[in-house]
């Protein structure tokens, strides 16, 4: 079997096996007690999970899931216990993920990890959320972030800090804003994109373009773009 197929499998089993085990929250919880030693989740090929006592390997022949899941049990909420599994079981997946990528090229390793997102994560699942879009877009509501609707009866354009003390003139400027380009690449705006304004020019610019995520977003205040901060330094 090749590395990509070996690599995508894995990942399809476990991740089958794992979310299997919260369909019958009972057994699992039951099968976690606390007076038992160090427990882990684990999922097998045939489609099964098990709690069951860490691998007595040094070093182990796979990475191992957490340990000691059930001592926390009594201590928590239960659906938050479940959920604290949830996540530390997502974390072994992608671990045994790349474990058997190790020897993927890097595209292939970018496409193993895209295949991984476009399904539901266990923590996802357990909580019967919907899949969520992972495309950068913040809903925080944070003044930079952009949140530009698809349709024209609310505000057209994405919203900063500026757009915010401007709202009395939103309807002014709906005309002249209905299409944002990026003030780099000139690329129009698109919802599913993490956008960025400068508090100078007053330009907008995709976060990829001018190399700003939306968690760098949250520290700035005021945001100038690389060529308002190079004028700037020239004029010093």
């Amino acid at each position: 079997m090749a590395p990509s197929s070996l690599s995508l499998s894995t990942v399809a089993w476990r991740a089958h096996s794992v979310r299997k085990q919260f369909a019958d929250v009972d057994d699992f919880f039951d099968s976690c007690d606390p007076d038992k030693e160090n427990l882990c989740l684990y999922g097998h090929p045939d489609g099964t999970w098990e709690v069951s006592l860490p691998a007595e390997e040094v070093p182990p022949e796979l990475p191992e899931p957490a340990l000691g899941i059930n001592f926390a049990r009594n201590g928590m909420n239960r659906r938050d216990w479940l959920s604290l599994v949830a996540v530390h079981s997502d974390s072994w997946l992608l671990s045994v993920a790349f474990f058997f990528g190790a020897p993927l090229t890097a595209n292939e390793r970018k496409r193993l990890f895209s295949m991984i997102n476009d399904l539901p994560n266990v923590y996802e699942s357990m909580v019967d959320r919907k899949h969520r879009d992972r495309s950068g877009v913040d809903s925080s509501g944070k003044s930079r972030h952009s949140s530009k609707p698809k349709q024209r009866t609310d505000d057209v354009r994405p919203k900063n800090s500026r757009a915010v003390a401007r709202e009395e003139d939103e309807d002014e400027d709906e005309e002249e804003h209905s299409e944002t380009f990026c003030g780099s690449c000139t690329g129009i705006y698109n919802a599913s994109e993490f956008w960025i304004g400068c508090d100078m020019c007053e330009r907008w610019f995709h976060g990829k373009c001018v190399r700003i995520t939306p968690a760098k977003a949250d520290h700035i205040k005021h945001y100038k773009c690389p060529e308002c901060s190079s004028s700037k330094k020239m004029r010093q």
